[in-house]
């Protein structure tokens, strides 16, 4: 059955031609990128621009093109704008559907949407998965962020944290990693017991100085405001008025997981983040992260969100790999006579 082409066409008023071509990218790669991603057909004459595909393709490729020409007049652009702005059009037609818009305008309204506002960066979730998980953060005192790399799980739970203690919801951050790949080693690392741990918490170390600035970030870990701690150090503890976040959760045992859980005190949140197709934990180990999520699965008061290989927010090749991986490991657990399955 053959579909109508519907076209769009917009005129973009340029104060300079260098918009333009910071627009369009090298070679129109940013064009082309839009292509691909949406299938439609753009053509241009110079600030005209035509978009033909289906109705809903092409609507959604004016719309990109006025964000990233928005975002041209500010700076150069680069592909993972273009890609970040494709996300932000996926999640506004998701979520005009469950509102039942048809969204018949020359641009679209930008969708309702949770923002995390720090100090100094204001954070919009990309793509309804992340909206959810957001949603989840703010609504239950325990939630799990569950996918693969690159989906914003522990950006956005660090995020959440510093705007929770910005606001003075709660009085600390306490942030929580297995050590599993130092193991016994993690003893003669030198340093104190948070230089020990600062390779592992690296990632939440560069989200901290991203929304809080590093003098401000060593300040605070010199109060004991942010506290980092392997999980192993968490035994016995109980955390009042603490936003505790528990990152690579996959790599925690049966027996951690639960230790973790049971720490959780008054006026505290907590956060697990993880991906449970990345465990480095020894073969006769069950994952912690994946026995909670069927133990818990029940349990009211508790968020689960997941997160698939479209919601990866990082380089577009990231989202290929972690989807070639899946496949990978689908067809090697349905082949006939695979021990592993």
């Amino acid at each position: 059955m053959n579909t109508i082409d519907d076209t769009r066409e917009l005129v973009l008023e340029l104060a300079d031609n260098s918009v333009l071509a910071n627009l369009c990218g090298k070679f129109d790669e940013h064009l082309r990128q839009i292509e691909e991603k949406l299938g439609v057909r753009i053509s241009n004459r110079g600030n005209r621009f035509r978009v033909t595909g289906s109705a809903q393709s092409s609507l959604a490729g004016d719309w990109v093109l006025r964000e990233l020409f928005t975002l041209a007049g500010r700076g150069p652009l680069d592909s993972h704008h273009v890609h970040m702005c494709l996300r932000e059009s996926a999640m506004n037609d998701s979520q005009s559907e469950q509102s039942g818009d048809t969204g018949h305008t020359t641009g679209r309204k930008k969708a309702q949407q949770v923002v995390i506002k720090t100090s100094r960066l204001h954070i919009r979730p990309k793509g309804k998965n992340q909206l959810g998980y957001l949603n989840n953060i703010r609504k239950f005192d325990l939630s799990f962020g569950i996918g693969p790399a690159g989906t914003g799980k522990t950006y956005l739970a660090v995020a959440s944290a510093v705007e929770a203690l910005e606001q003075e919801q709660v009085r600390r951050i306490v942030l929580v990693r297995p050590a599993v790949e130092a193991g016994e080693r993690l003893g003669f690392l030198p340093g104190d017991l948070s230089q020990k741990v600062d390779p592992y918490l690296r990632p939440i170390y560069d989200a901290l100085y991203e929304m809080l600035g590093f003098d401000k970030v060593a300040k605070l870990v010199e109060k004991n405001i942010i506290e980092v701690a392997p999980l192993a150090f968490m035994r016995g503890r109980s955390l009042n008025e603490s936003f505790v976040i528990l990152d690579e959760a996959q790599n925690t045992t049966i027996e951690q997981m639960k230790m973790f859980l049971t720490r959780m005190g008054f006026g505290s949140r907590s956060v697990v983040t993880g991906d449970i197709t990345q465990i480095d934990l020894a073969h006769h180990q069950a994952s912690g992260l994946r026995h909670a999520m069927q133990v818990l699965e029940s349990v009211p008061s508790i968020g689960f969100s997941f997160f698939s290989p479209t919601d990866v927010v990082r380089h577009n090749l990231v989202q290929s790999i972690v989807e070639a991986y899946e496949r990978f490991e689908n067809n090697r657990s349905s082949a006939p006579g695979d021990r592993n399955s």
